[in-house]
């Protein structure tokens, strides 16, 4: 007698017994070694080896001290100064003067920019005179500011809030006439008055270059403020620097361009943080 043995069913034991696949990375995989090391480290590197290289060719007197003065020095400069309380004073000077030009230059570039990007009658009255002035080297105008402001804060502050004005103006004025003309059509679609169309549409859609305008106002701030006390100055960060020129004190010269670089660095982390925190909405490209 012969038993008929029924073949396995190869498709069903397939079906129920599939093996679990588990995602492999290479180890030599494109970012695979650049990620385990943190990101900070690896910012911090360039500048550490340039602190480096800058020490030892101080040391080795290739570098002499009267040209630039080693990091040491500068260090120890930088410490004497801050003992004594002469830089936190030049530094809350410089930073007053700087919020006040900020302040006003602010405010007059955006209310341009308003009213020139709302409205073709504005545009037509303010954007000619506007684009004829951003022309002129603003720098170029300090005897002109001295003639008339004399040569206290006033020149001071009026180049700061000069060179500001100009970037915010161009920026916002830049994202309101950028604004997607279909999410104008679709706010008047919803019911939007103009007023409505305004806060809701144009202003928000501007932002991202009013943001880009308020970084570049900062940093030519900080670029008008080197220019405006070297005007008859008598404190500030500039004042140390005109000192410092005259007795050749170079350690002193850097220690008050890393302040202002520190200062313009914190000034743009500030303006970070205002854009994560106002522009949520928009994705954006972290890089890979």
């Amino acid at each position: 007698m012969t038993v008929d043995h029924a073949p396995p069913d190869i498709s069903a034991r397939s079906t129920n017994q599939q093996p679990e696949l588990e995602p492999v990375t290479p180890a030599s995989a494109p970012g695979s070694r650049r990620r385990s090391v943190p990101r900070w480290l690896r910012r911090t590197i360039g500048p550490l080896l340039l602190l480096i290289a800058w020490q030892v060719l101080s040391a080795t007197g290739v570098l002499h001290r009267d040209i630039l003065a080693s990091p040491g020095t500068i260090a120890r400069a930088a410490g004497d100064l801050i003992a004594d309380g002469t830089l936190p004073s030049a530094m809350a000077i410089s930073l007053q003067r700087v919020a006040v030009g900020l302040l006003l230059g602010g405010v007059t570039g955006i209310a341009l920019a308003l009213v020139s990007g709302l409205s073709r009658l504005g545009e037509d009255l303010v954007d000619a005179t506007v684009q004829m002035l951003r022309t002129v080297p603003w720098v170029g105008l300090i005897p002109l500011f001295i003639i008339w402001l004399g040569i206290g804060e006033a020149p001071k502050i009026a180049l700061i809030a000069l060179g500001v004005a100009f970037h915010l103006y161009l920026n916002v004025y830049a994202g309101i006439r950028g604004v997607d003309e279909q999410l104008i059509e679709a706010g008047q679609s919803l019911g939007l008055g103009r007023w409505g169309l305004i806060r809701h549409v144009v202003l928000p859609g501007a932002l991202p270059g009013a943001m880009t305008g308020l970084r570049y106002s900062l940093a030519t701030a900080w670029l008008a403020l080197v220019f405006g006390e070297s005007i008859n100055a008598d404190a500030g960060i500039g004042f140390l620097m005109n000192q410092a020129r005259e007795f050749f004190r170079t350690d002193v010269i850097v220690v008050c361009l890393v302040v202002y670089a520190f200062l313009g660095l914190l000034a743009d982390a500030v303006v970070r943080t205002l854009e994560r925190l106002l522009l949520q909405w928009r994705p954006t490209f972290k890089g890979q």
